[in-house]
């Protein structure tokens, strides 16, 4: 995995994942079928081994897994966000799990996607940062678009959903308009 520096947040850290956030508490999340409803993990089974051997497959890679970390109330390891970083096309695609219920509809997932993309923007200077989700997810395409990012493309009848083909939404944040955004200090940067 490559390594960064924790990254701060008005209310978060962002830190590499390691083994103490390897819990059960975390594999709950990944089984959880509400918390999972969107994502192509409702299709498995997790326990702590495949949750370590995906940490594992970091190892070696230019690819980023960090764990969230609420600070303000204590909440403490609430969700993960990865990148899949293109270091020739200088470009990320990035995921995000808010799996504490606890921690769900605070605008923590949102406050971490932003302090992921300036990471990923300034000090490793991307040119694109990619996101994807199924048309029926209307949280997270509503977290991409308040961060600023624009359509990128649809994939028609990619996927089931709940026994429904349903399109795959593609979205996308370039340099130049993250640091349009982040000089005007617009409110699309505010947690």
């Amino acid at each position: 995995m490559a390594r960064s520096p924790d990254i701060r947040t008005s209310r978060l850290l962002i830190t590499p994942f390691c083994e103490r956030h390897l819990t059960p508490r975390y594999v709950g999340w990944l089984n959880d079928s509400e918390v999972m409803r969107y994502s192509e993990q409702r299709h498995r089974k997790h326990d702590l081994e495949s949750c370590r051997s995906y940490q594992e497959s970091f190892e070696g890679t230019p690819n980023y897994f960090w764990a969230i970390e609420e600070m303000e109330n204590g909440l403490g390891h609430i969700g993960n966000i990865n990148a899949y970083v293109s270091e020739k096309n200088l470009l990320a695609d990035i995921g995000i799990l808010i799996g504490a219920k606890e921690a769900q509809n605070k605008r923590y997932g949102r406050e971490a996607w932003t302090g992921v993309c300036n990471y990923l923007f300034k000090h490793l200077h991307l040119r694109k940062v990619t996101a994807g989700t199924l048309s029926v997810n209307v949280p997270m395409q509503k977290l991409m678009d308040r961060v600023g990012m624009i359509n990128d493309g649809v994939r028609k009848r990619h996927y089931l959903f709940e026994g429904q083909e349903v399109d795959v939404v593609h979205m996308a944040l370039f340099k130049e308009q993250w640091d349009k955004m982040v000089n005007s200090d617009s409110d699309i940067i505010r947690a």
